[in-house]
């Protein structure tokens, strides 16, 4: 088997990651050009095409292998630096753009508990990268080895990763206290929900039309949705009284506490379990960083049973 250069390998993550290779020229200190002529000599070494010069770039199933390949080499470099830090305490290390590792979690986890999971690993000087989506399809990352470990609410582990169950997530159904009194003084009901704005992540959310159909039995639900790509914004976008919107009861409890939001359907919570996916390799830095987010999980989430 051929073994490829480091520094083209780290070409093609930089231009894949930045999204171009103007980017990926700045990022690696090199000209546009010696970006170009590194990955035209890796693909006239596997003989294909890795990426396809669209708008916007496309990895082809070749070069999301060489991608894997490129994470799994960061994360072997990464577990050395750890052990020469052991070995020679005074060794700063490379620091070198390229050695971040990645990470997929959802939005609504990052803006709760998985931050003080890994504060301790990024004081350390592990070069953490966290990539956000929608809990549903964080596993797409690790599918297609872009990030080596996910928080997703995929239950079943994928081919060369192993998995373990993190908690259950409970969502609620809030608005601004003043915007309920108003709209809704009785609490939200069966009949209400069609003329009340949901505030929506995204449109790959599908928790707020989920959470409406289990709470009032229904089975197809159409909702009037605006959307916000943030949970912290969500949370803003309530309190300004744009409607109503399921969110984390971990990340709105103060505020109903203080009464700045109010529960409209207090009688049903929404439980998402959420689960860790990672690479099923050897190595001391995923295994930290599996602990971490186990350890920050279990003390945050609600545990079945």
């Amino acid at each position: 088997m051929s073994s490829f250069d480091p520094d083209a390998l780290e070409c093609l993550a930089a231009i894949w990651e930045e999204g171009g290779f103007e980017r990926a020229a700045q990022r690696l200190s090199i000209t546009q050009s010696a970006v170009s002529q590194r990955l035209r000599a890796l693909e006239a070494q596997v003989g294909t095409v890795l990426i396809v010069r669209s708008r916007p770039l496309k990895v082809t199933s070749a070069g999301q292998l060489l991608l894997k390949h490129t994470k799994m080499l960061r994360l072997l470099r990464a577990d050395l630096e750890k052990d020469l830090k052991e070995l020679a305490p005074s060794s700063t290390g490379s620091g070198r753009e390229e050695e971040r590792i990645s990470v997929a979690i959802n939005a609504d986890s990052i803006a709760t508990w998985a931050i003080p999971a890994m504060g301790d690993l990024a004081r350390q000087g592990l070069a953490i990268e966290i990539i956000t989506d929608d809990q549903d399809f964080t596993h797409e990352w690790l599918r297609e080895g872009q990030v080596l470990g996910c928080v997703t609410s995929l239950d079943q582990a994928l081919r060369g990763c192993r998995m373990e169950a993190l908690g259950l997530m409970d969502y609620v159904a809030v608005a601004q206290t003043a915007y309920a009194q108003t709209h809704m003084p009785k609490g939200l009901g069966a009949h209400q929900f069609s003329q009340i704005p949901f505030i929506a992540f995204n449109r790959k959310d599908d928790l707020q039309r989920e959470f409406v159909a289990q709470a009032f039995g229904l089975r197809r639900v159409t909702l009037k949705q605006l959307f916000v790509p943030s949970s912290e914004g969500q949370v803003r976008a309530v309190l300004a009284g744009w409607g109503v919107s399921v969110l984390p009861r971990l990340l709105v409890q103060p505020l109903l506490d203080n009464g700045a939001l109010t529960n409209v359907v207090p009688q049903h919570r929404l439980p998402v379990a959420l689960y860790w996916h990672c690479w099923n390799l050897q190595s001391d830095v995923l295994d930290g960083l599996s602990q971490a987010l186990r350890v920050s999980a279990a003390s945050a989430l609600r545990q079945p049973g």
